[in-house]
């Protein structure tokens, strides 16, 4: 490498401010099976020539050091150096902050620990308080100097549920209120929406005499699926899978659509959601409430009792529900059918409740047009469901399951107690006709591009690649280190990977490995080159069920109506579509994180008011400073410090994933019980220090 040469790239800073540049070097060229690959080196920026440089921040860099002196360590030579000559692009200019006085200047403190100075604050209204929460707008930083900002939203005192809710959301770059044009946008909808049902109902297809039902979460505040269903004949029923038009009322060019591009998708908190579109669109106009006449586009097949789809159609609809479930009423009546009591629909894993509700007389309407009762169509649809994931198992599909927890919170938002979510045979059911939808709506759209390569034809689909060698070897070590085998060769299929977590299910180990397994994966996003879905083992897919709280499921809504008309969007007319799948990916993982930082947020204040307490745990993770325990009811994690583990001196063992001690070669090895006491917790910065109990 040569210094004084010029490159830019993405920074990553540390919190102690250093910062660091990956640059594939071209001297460092190595010849593979593939071809000759780049090796990557990082170039190291110290905080004194970040020049304000911020994590994630594109720059323009220098390289100052070619750092080819050997180091005086046997680690070998000293990594090259850097100065930042420019900042190109900020990854973001506003950030959550708490606000004190130092020396008579007003300045905040970000949340996010990684930008490494103060940011000082000129104009400050006169009531603040010290510890208030604020976000913060970055008006200038050139690294000589602090950085410089103001306020533009005080959030609310540090410590309140609301707050910190909110001060998670912001930090992540989503807003929590609409923009006064696009609630104008709304309300204005809202008012005209019995007469936009009535001028729609002639052109669409009319399904308010089948039979149609919503099954949801209990706390659910929008539907955007309904199932309908008619029997044929003994063997075949009309299956139809009816998905909220939501860009009906999402036109391109308005405030409402400009909002929800920037958005991308809606974010779940521990308690509450920060919608994509407003209220009254996600949880009115578009949303499929019971007996109200609610606009659709409808995924409709002829489906045989064995699960063989002989027919599909898609369409724009107009439906009626006749019911609005929960997946437990539904569960109820599954059960009542099957002679199974409550109280063994519902298992207790770990010592940890699971979600139980009050039982409610099921209502049924007088008549639905000469469609079966609710208890027979629940059960047709739970039987097509078993027969469709058992194909699906049998190709491949990996199931990781879930490990979610939900709090109970106080009229104050403090965390009471902690349930496990289990899914029940309705969640399976939903999913199963959300994944056909998803699934049948790809094929139909790529088989029409095949056939027409020379219209250019576009389409937008959810990918899923083959996982890289090695993540899979570091798989196949750690599950080994755990006690079992984990198929043959460096490659692994999706059934290699699916029989593995049949192995462990009801196992001790069996969350960890299902961690790894799933952190092992390529990460799912949208593209508008179709590589298939390596955990679903399909072929094709997309997302089209959820456009109420998802943008690309609008896309691929426009997509399909556009041909659906005759008029198929091409890649010429659709230029921006690759450009919007990477930024729905983005947004995506941003929403994923947030909703993250507030189950663990939640999981540290409710430890917080337990320190002192013992707890059963796993062992999650081994480090060279201690192990990551997990709490087996609540699902927290915090650390023990190697230190604090006995009179002997422990070092880690990689190979077997483990500390050992040196001189009794006790070991503590990832997967095992341990019983630890809480000592400490943080929630400013999220983290819990617990103790081996001996």
């Amino acid at each position: 490498m040569v210094a004084n040469k010029h490159i830019q790239g993405i920074v990553q800073v540390t919190r102690k401010g250093v910062g660091y540049l990956a640059w594939p070097t071209p001297e460092t060229e190595t010849a593979s099976p593939k071809g000759k690959t780049k090796e990557v080196e990082d170039i190291e920026i110290d905080t004194a020539n970040l020049g304000g440089a911020l994590n994630g921040d594109t720059v323009s860099v220098e390289v100052i050091d070619a750092g080819s002196q050997p180091k005086a360590s046997p680690v070998g030579r000293a990594r090259p150096r850097g100065k930042v000559l420019k900042v190109e692009v900020r990854a973001k200019t506003e950030f959550v902050a708490t606000v004190k006085k130092t020396n008579g200047v007003w300045v905040a403190t970000p949340a996010d620990q990684r930008v490494y100075r103060p940011i000082t604050l000129h104009t400050v209204q006169e009531d603040l308080a010290e510890g208030t929460k604020v976000l913060v707008q970055l008006t200038s930083f050139t690294g000589t100097e602090d950085p410089q900002g103001k306020i533009i939203e005080v959030i609310g005192t540090a410590g309140e549920h609301r707050v910190e809710m909110n001060a998670i959301v912001l930090e992540h770059g989503f807003k929590t209120e609409f923009p006064p044009e696009v609630l104008a946008e709304a309300r204005d909808i809202e008012k005209n929406h019995a007469s936009i049902i009535a001028s729609e109902v002639p052109k669409r297809a009319d399904y308010r005499d089948t039979l149609t039902f919503t099954i949801d979460p209990f706390d659910a505040k929008d539907y955007d699926d309904a199932l309908s269903i008619k029997t044929l004949d003994a063997d075949t029923y009309e299956i139809g899978v009816h998905i909220a038009d939501a860009t009906y009322f999402c036109a391109p060019g308005t405030a409402i659509d400009d909002e929800a591009v920037k958005r991308g998708t809606s974010v779940y908190l521990v308690d509450a959601t920060i919608p994509m579109l407003p209220h009254e669109l996600s949880g009115n106009v578009c949303s499929l409430k019971a007996d109200e006449d609610r606009l659709a586009f409808s995924a409709t097949f002829t489906i045989t009792k064995d699960g063989k789809v002989l027919d599909r159609r898609f369409e724009k609809s107009v439906i009626r529900s006749n019911k609005r479930f929960t997946y437990e009423e539904a569960q109820e009546i599954l059960n009542s059918v099957d002679g199974i009591s409550a109280d063994e629909g519902a298992p207790q894993r770990d010592g940890a409740r699971t979600e139980q509700f009050p039982s409610k007389e099921i209502v049924y309407p007088e008549s639905a047009a000469g469609a079966e009762n609710f208890a027979q169509a629940l059960v047709v649809l739970r039987d097509l469901a078993r027969v469709m994931r058992r194909a699906r198992e049998q190709e491949g599909a990996i199931d990781f399951g879930d490990n979610e927890v939900k709090f109970i919170l106080d009229e104050k938002g403090v965390p009471t107690g902690v349930v496990r979510k289990e899914r029940i045979e309705t969640n399976l059911l939903i999913e199963e006709f959300m994944l056909l939808a998803n699934r049948e709506v790809a094929k139909y759209v790529s088989k029409l591009a095949e056939k027409n390569p020379e219209h250019g034809l576009v389409f937008l689909y959810r990918i899923h690649d083959d996982p890289k060698e090695d993540r899979i070897s570091e798989l196949s070590t750690f599950v080994r280190a755990v006690g079992y085998e984990f198929g043959h060769g460096k490659k692994k299929s999706a059934r290699d990977i699916a029989h593995l977590l049949e192995q462990i299910k009801g196992k001790p180990e069996e969350h960890l490995i299902r961690t790894a397994t799933l952190r092992s994966m390529a990460k799912a996003i949208y593209s508008t080159k179709n590589i298939g879905h390596f955990g679903l083992a399909f072929e094709y897919y997309t997302h089209f069920t959820s456009p109420i709280r998802r943008y690309p499921d609008m896309l691929v809504h426009r997509i399909l109506a556009s041909h659906l008309n005759g008029k198929p969007i091409t890649r010429r007319e659709y230029a921006t579509l690759e450009k919007m799948c990477i930024t729905a990916s983005e947004q995506e993982a941003k929403a994923t994180s947030a909703e993250r930082d507030s189950i663990r947020y939640k999981q540290v204040e409710y430890l917080s008011a337990r320190v002192g307490q013992e707890f059963d745990a796993t062992i999650s993770g081994v480090t060279d400073w201690g192990l990551y325990v997990e709490d087996k009811i609540s699902a927290s994690e915090g650390l023990v410090r190697v230190r604090t583990i006995g009179n002997d001196f422990y070092t880690h063992n990689q190979k077997e994933y483990a500390l050992v001690g040196q001189r009794t070669q006790k070991k503590y090895t990832l997967g095992d019980t341990v019983r630890v006491k809480l000592v400490a917790t943080d929630l400013g910065a999220r983290t819990a220090d617990f103790e081996l109990v001996r």
